[in-house]
């Protein structure tokens, strides 16, 4: 079959594309340590709220001083409705719901993730210093509009430490919380 030289340029110019795009994707996951939010830990949605894993809920430090965020979602509101963290420090967000979908997005930052019942949503990011709004992003119902929490980032000189939360693994695989 003979293809025109014309069709040819363009074949490879896609498949060059195509191979840059994969190229840059893998290489964002293997250096940059950038991956998709994960909903591989799952969680009885009746019980999340009493469950070790989100005791305490808000913010706390593992045992390796590294910050953790506790939240969950519950028709119209989040829990807890306000939190205190450090500017320029990494913070790994788990999220969850109780009810239904919600959509758990920090504006103005990379900070987002589906939150879907069951499962839980986890992601880490870092803040510069300033207020931000935490919304729900996908529709939850009719006072969807007023689902809303406040984050407050401080320098780390000004942020209150709180105290530190051991996690061991469950019988079941998923993590429960000391102190």
């Amino acid at each position: 079959m003979k293809v025109d030289l014309y069709e040819r340029i363009w074949m490879y110019g896609v498949v060059v594309m195509l191979a840059a795009f994969f190229a840059s994707t893998a290489i964002a996951a293997a250096r940059g340590g950038i991956h998709p939010p994960s909903h591989v830990e799952t969680i009885d949605p009746r019980k999340a709220i009493g469950d070790p894993r989100f005791q305490p809920q808000g913010v706390s430090l593992d045992q390796n001083g590294h910050v953790h965020a506790r939240v969950i979602g519950l028709t119209f509101a989040w829990m807890p409705a306000e939190m205190t963290l450090p500017s320029g420090t990494p913070v790994t967000f788990h999220v969850t719901s109780i009810d239904v979908q919600h959509g758990f997005e920090i504006a103005g930052t990379n900070g987002q993730a589906q939150i879907i019942p069951g499962y839980i949503s986890q992601f880490t990011t870092q803040f510069d210093e300033g207020e931000y709004l935490i919304v729900c992003n996908e529709y939850c119902g009719a006072g969807h509009h007023i689902m809303a929490a406040k984050l407050h980032v401080v320098p780390p000189a000004r942020w209150t430490r709180p105290s530190v939360t051991t996690v061991r693994q469950s019988d079941a695989g998923g993590e429960h919380a000391e102190h």
